[in-house]
């Protein structure tokens, strides 16, 4: 399983939202966006979780 955190990039982003300098965590599991964050530790939690997740579903087909 692959879940990563990336930046979002301002060519990725509205005029207005780099203007006011927000900022944007995404959570792709698989090439899939699975959230956006205000928070990169909000983002790297819910990656944990994913992860965890992806974890337990391989310990049952086990």
């Amino acid at each position: 399983m692959t879940v990563k955190v990336t930046e979002r990039d301002d060519s990725h982003m509205s005029h207005e939202g780099v203007a006011a300098g927000i900022r944007i965590w995404d959570v792709h599991q698989q090439d899939l966006l699975e959230g956006m964050f205000h928070s990169e530790s909000d983002a790297h939690s819910y990656r944990l979780e994913l992860e965890t997740q992806e974890q337990q579903r391989e310990v049952r087909r086990a």
